[in-house]
């Protein structure tokens, strides 16, 4: 027995929206044995743009039943039901979602008639109810209304049980079938050429746009979590609706995969990715010269037109850096801005400032020792990340040059020491931004046997 449903509601998802109608009929295979149908009373105003599209407003459900109301006859309905409906993951999430709030754990086989029609009757120009409708000769009658809808749907599913000769649906129905639980308009061949290795997927609309990149350790594993969670929020519906085919770019190791969709948000900025899009307030350790011919060092905000001696990802690391740069070369808690005060200089009181700020001491003299701790702030290691590649006969290599993130790729795996200029022509540039920098080194530090320091130009074992 089928429950073919339909639903009006005042958003695009469960976790923050309401139901204002319902309607389920339930079909045998050949006539309609019970109809269900009524307006929920949402519990808050409907938006004016749904009220334009469905015609339902605030005073027609004003008298109507709250759902709490109606959900024992829901729930009995449907229990034993396959649940139907077109893009059924939205109707079901909603109507689950609802049923939970009130104490009934719905969990039963669904079946998607945008994905059948696409399965059953290829290429016409649009999956949509209505476009469906007219491309199938049906009439619907109160659009955008549950009654309406719901007739129109049970007359699609009447249609795709004659197509059906070779008991698609029913396989549809099987557990590792995944057809119930993808995007209505993704092809299931997107789904099965995905490895069980790590990587980066993307999901793309209707005109191939990326609109999300993601990472994962499996990417197989990861992308089938997207749609088989039971989420009620937003982002899984955006995904739902949006979403026209996925593909996606294998990688040797997590760590790759975390670096390549770092790059790829930066590069693409999908709309659905929210995470590392907003602007990086990096800060830099700058030098510049005073009046009085000292050199001075200050953390302020990376300007475009200043090149800094190093950067630093805040100010309270800045800060630290700043502070240990002082004692270790002698210089002037006043002359580095770190004491604003007029007070005695810090620094003269704990014996690393011989007087600079009060011109006791030589400008000459002075700058040779800011020097010395500027050499030492851009002084940074040179180190590969060395791990398996993505076949037998190669190794996946991520490459700091100086302490800048350079770039990664594959190279052979019988070679040991490489010269770093030789290294390079083996990896691909990306541009560097502080997660990936913090990636990295805090990578390194958990997998100290992955690492392989900078000897001169060269590139070795660590052990």
């Amino acid at each position: 027995m089928y429950a073919i449903v339909d639903i009006e509601t005042t958003g695009g998802y469960a976790a923050a929206h309401g139901i204002t109608e319902i309607s389920i009929q339930v079909f045998d295979g050949n006539k309609i044995t019970e109809k269900f149908e009524s307006l929920i009373n949402p519990g808050h105003p409907i938006p004016r743009y749904i009220e334009a599209m469905t015609g339902i407003n605030d005073e027609m459900v004003a008298g109507a039943p709250p759902f709490e109301e109606v959900a024992s006859r829901v729930y009995n309905i449907l229990n034993d039901k396959i649940f139907v409906a077109h893009n059924v993951n939205f109707d079901y999430s909603f109507i689950k979602n609802h049923l939970e709030e009130y104490g009934y754990s719905l969990n039963v086989k669904k079946l998607c008639t945008v994905r059948l029609s696409r399965k059953l009757f290829p290429g016409f120009p649009s999956y949509s109810l209505g476009k469906l409708c007219h491309s199938l000769g049906i009439t619907i009658r109160n659009h955008h209304r549950a009654g309406g809808d719901t007739e129109a749907t049970v007359r699609i599913f009447q249609q795709l049980l004659k197509k059906d000769k070779d008991n698609f649906i029913q396989k549809s129905l099987q557990r590792n079938s995944k057809e119930f639980i993808l995007p209505p308009h993704v092809p299931k061949e997107h789904f099965d050429q995905l490895p069980y290795t790590p990587g980066i997927y993307y999901f793309h609309d209707q005109k191939g746009k990326i609109i999300y990149v993601g990472k994962a350790r499996n990417v197989r594993y990861r992308v089938n979590s997207h749609f088989s969670n039971n989420s009620q929020g937003r982002q899984k519906q955006n995904f739902l609706r949006h979403t026209h085919s996925i593909s996606c770019q294998p990688c040797a190791t997590e760590l790759m995969a975390c670096i390549l969709e770092s790059t790829e948000i930066k590069k693409l900025w999908p709309v659905f990715n929210y995470s590392q899009k907003g602007w990086e307030d990096v800060f830099g350790i700058f030098a510049y010269e005073d009046q009085n011919g000292y050199t001075r060092l200050a953390i302020e905000k990376n300007k475009k037109q200043l090149e800094p001696v190093c950067t630093i990802p805040n100010i309270v690391e800045g800060h630290t850096i700043l502070r240990r740069t002082m004692r270790q070369f002698d210089l002037c808690p006043k002359l580095c801005f770190m004491q604003t005060s007029n007070d005695t200089c810090e620094g003269m009181n704990e014996g690393h400032c011989f007087g600079a700020c009060e011109q006791r001491e030589d400008a000459i003299t002075y700058n040779r020792r800011v020097l010395d701790a500027i050499d030492s702030l851009q002084t940074k290691p040179s180190f590969a990340i060395v791990e398996n590649g993505l076949n037998a006969d190669e190794q996946s290599c991520v490459l700091v040059v100086k302490g800048k993130f350079y770039g990664m790729g594959y190279i052979p795996v019988d070679v040991q020491i490489m010269e770093i200029e030789t290294l390079l022509s083996f990896l691909k540039p990306y541009k560097e931004n502080n997660y990936i920098s913090n990636l990295i080194s805090s990578y390194a530090a958990r997998f100290p046997d992955k690492v392989r320091m900078s000897n001169s130009e060269t590139i070795q074992s660590s052990h």
